[in-house]
C-alpha cells in the first residue's frame, strides 16, 4: 500500500513498510536503472574491479592513464593509478588492457596492455605486455609505482587489428590470457603477413590472431629480460608444448578480438572478434577446454567463407563456429559494423543473470541473449538501459565491479552503471545502507542524478525526499549475487542510528518544493558529434566521422 497523504503520514508509512519488509527471508526479484556514475574522461576505453578493493573501479584513458573511480563518492580521484608516458595511441593503439593478478590484495601486481612506438623497423606499433605493483597496500593504495617489468612485446606490422584484451581466470589460477590481432590492413594479407596463410593460421614463430596464455608467476626466460613469463605446462598446460606451434598459443584463427571475458561463475570464455566486412562474431570456449581451438579467420569470416580477397574457403579441420553472428554493413536492429565483446551476467539483478550482453560500437545497438540458444533468444535491449543522465554511444567495453554490476563504456568520455534501482552505494543489495544514504541527505537538494546522494527517483531531481525513499523500500532486500552470502543480515530491521534518524525527520519534515525537475536532452541518433575510429578500422586515429553518415566504407581496409 502507498500512502499519498501530507509527506509526514508517508513518512510514517514508509516506517512500517522497513519493519514488515525486515522480516521477510529472502531477497525478491527488483526492477534495475542504468545511471552514468563518470564523465568528462579523456576517451575511456575499459573498465575493471581489482580483487580486494569493493568501492573502486579502475577506469583506463586510451591515452595512457588509469583512473579510480571511488564507488562510495561517485568522483574520480584527482590524481591517476597510473600514467604510461610512452603511450602510442597511432590508428588504433594505445592503452587497451587492464587486469589485476588473483592475488593483487596482498601482491600489488597488476597487468596492461598498450601499444608503443615502433620497435621493430618497418613495424608500425609495438604491443606490450606489462606489470606495475602497488608497492604500499596499505598507506598509499591508489598509486601504483610507474617503473614497468616488461612481459612480452609483439611487433604489429600495421597499426589496426591490435586486439588489447588481458584476463584472468576465475578457475585458471595465475594464467594471465592475451588476445591478439591478425596485425592489421585487410584479408590477414601483405606486409606482415604470412604468404599463403596469413598470421591467424600461422602457428609457427607468429603470436598475431591469438589467444596466448602464460604463467606470470614464472619465468622460463631467464637470459631475456623482455620475457618474464613461463609457458604452461603438463596436465592443463597450452596445447602446442612440445608439438610444432609456439608454446605461448591457447587458441588461434583470430581477426580482431578487441575484448573478451569470463564468466566470473564458471570461467567459460567469449570473444568479440570484430569482422572484416561481413560479419560480426562471438566465439566461446568452455571453461573445460584444453585448448587448441580454431576460429577459422582468414578462411572464415563468422560462419562464413571469407567472400573477399580470394583467401576464403570451407571450415578448416576441427575448427570452431562462432555461437552468434551478425551482418555486416545491413539495416535494422540486428545488424552493425563493430562488434563489442561484452559480460555473461552474473550480477544482482534477477532479470538480467546468466544471459550474455554486448554491443555494437558503430551502431550503438545493445544486445543480450542465452548461451544456450544465443540464434532464438537475441534481444536489443536498448530500451531497458535507457541512462538517469547522459546518452549511451560508441561502447568500447562492458566491465564488472566486485558485486557484479555492469558497466558500460562510451569512448566520448562517460562510463554507465546498471544496477539495482534502490541500490545507491553499488554493493549488489538493496538495504539500511542505501536507506542511511537517503536518510542522510534528507530534504537536502544534491547534485542531479548522484546515486551516491540518495537521489534514487526517476532520472532524478536533485531533491532528497519521499519519492527516494519509496524507491529504495520499493526493492528492499532485493540483491545478493547467486552462490553468495547475503551482504546484510537476513532480518534487515534498522539499526539503532536508523531508528533515531527516523524519529529525527518526523520533527523536521518539509514538503518536497513544487517545481519541474530539470531537464535532460538526449542528442539525436544523427548528430554530429566526432568519435575516434571504431574497432577494426583502418581510418587514421585524428580522423572524425558523423554517426549518422550514410556510407560506412570506413570500417575494413
Amino acid at each position: 500500500m502507498r500512502c499519498t497523504a501530507r509527506p509526514d503520514l508517508q513518512l510514517c508509512c514508509a516506517i512500517g513498510v522497513v519493519i514488515m519488509v525486515g522480516l521477510l527471508s529472502s531477497p525478491v526479484a527488483a526492477q534495475f536503472d542504468t545511471t552514468r556514475v563518470a564523465s568528462g574522461l579523456s576517451a575511456p576505453i575499459f573498465a575493471t574491479h581489482a580483487p580486494g578493493r569493493p568501492n573502486s573501479l579502475f577506469i583506463l584513458e586510451r591515452g595512457g592513464a588509469i583512473r579510480i573511480l571511488n564507488k562510495s563518492t561517485g568522483l574520480i580521484n584527482p590524481t591517476p593509478f597510473l600514467t604510461i608516458p610512452d603511450t602510442d595511441t597511432f590508428f588504433e593503439g594505445g592503452l587497451l588492457g587492464l587486469a589485476f593478478h588473483p592475488d593483487f590484495d596482498t601482491n600489488g601486481r597488476f597487468y596492461v596492455n598498450l601499444t608503443t612506438a615502433p620497435s621493430v623497423a618497418g613495424s608500425a606499433l609495438t604491443t606490450r605486455i606489462r606489470e606495475y605493483t602497488v608497492t604500499d597496500l596499505i598507506n598509499n593504495p591508489n598509486i601504483a609505482d610507474p617503473t614497468p617489468k616488461e612481459i612480452l612485446s609483439i611487433p604489429q606490422p600495421q597499426g589496426n587489428h591490435n586486439g588489447g584484451w588481458i584476463g584472468f581466470s576465475p578457475t585458471d589460477g595465475n594464467n594471465l590470457y592475451i588476445m591478439t590481432g591478425d596485425g592489421g590492413s585487410s584479408n590477414d594479407s601483405g606486409t606482415g603477413h604470412t604468404t599463403g596463410s596469413g598470421n591467424a593460421q600461422d602457428l609457427t614463430n607468429n603470436l598475431l590472431g591469438k589467444a596466448l596464455r602464460i604463467d606470470i608467476d614464472g619465468d622460463d626466460f631467464l637470459a631475456d629480460n623482455t620475457r618474464n613469463y613461463a609457458i604452461p605446462t603438463g596436465a592443463g598446460g597450452n596445447p602446442f608444448v612440445g608439438i610444432t606451434g609456439d608454446d605461448e598459443i591457447w587458441a588461434y584463427g583470430l581477426r580482431n578480438p578487441f575484448r573478451a571475458s569470463f564468466d566470473r561463475q564458471n570461467g567459460d570464455l567469449y570473444i568479440g572478434d570484430v569482422g572484416q566486412g561481413s560479419r560480426e562474431e562471438i566465439d566461446f570456449q568452455p571453461a573445460n577446454s584444453t585448448g587448441g581451438e580454431n576460429y577459422g579467420w582468414r578462411l572464415r569470416e563468422g560462419d562464413i567463407a571469407t567472400p573477399s580477397g580470394g583467401v576464403g574457403g570451407p571450415l578448416p579441420p576441427g575448427a570452431v563456429d562462432p555461437i552468434y553472428d551478425y551482418l555486416s554493413f545491413g539495416t535494422g536492429d540486428f545488424t552493425g559494423d563493430s562488434v563489442t565483446g561484452g559480460i555473461l551476467y552474473r550480477g544482482p539483478v534477477t532479470e538480467l543473470q546468466g544471459k550474455y550482453i554486448f554491443a555494437d560500437f558503430v551502431d550503438n545497438h545493445i544486445w543480450s541473449f542465452d548461451p544456450a540458444d544465443p540464434d532464438n533468444t537475441v534481444a536489443r535491449i536498448n530500451g531497458d538501459l535507457t541512462s538517469n543522465l547522459g546518452f549511451i554511444n560508441n561502447i568500447v567495453a562492458f566491465g564488472e565491479d566486485t558485486a557484479g554490476n555492469l558497466y558500460i563504456v562510451d569512448i566520448g568520455g562517460e562510463i554507465f552503471r546498471v544496477g539495482l534501482l534502490g541500490d545507491l552505494n553499488a554493493d549488489g543489495f538493496v538495504g539500511i545502507a542505501d536507506l542511511n544514504i537517503v536518510l542522510s541527505h534528507w530534504n537536502q537538494t544534491v547534485t542531479l542524478g548522484d546515486r551516491t546522494q540518495g537521489d534514487a527517483a526517476g532520472t532524478g531531481d536533485g531533491f532528497i525526499g519521499i519519492e527516494d525513499l519509496n524507491v529504495v523500500l520499493g526493492n528492499w532486500n532485493a540483491g545478493t549475487s547467486p552462490g553468495t552470502p547475503p551482504p546484510h543480515t537476513p532480518t534487515n530491521i534498522p539499526e539503532p542510528a536508523t531508528s533515531l534518524l527516523f524519529v529525527g525527520i518526523l520533527g523536521t519534515l518539509t514538503p518536497r518544493p513544487k517545481k519541474p525537475p530539470p531537464r535532460f536532452t538526449h542528442p539525436p541518433h544523427t548528430s554530429q558529434r566526432p568519435i575516434t575510429s571504431p574497432p577494426g578500422s583502418t581510418l587514421l586515429n585524428q580522423r572524425t566521422y558523423p554517426i549518422s553518415t550514410g556510407s560506412r566504407q570506413h570500417k575494413r581496409a
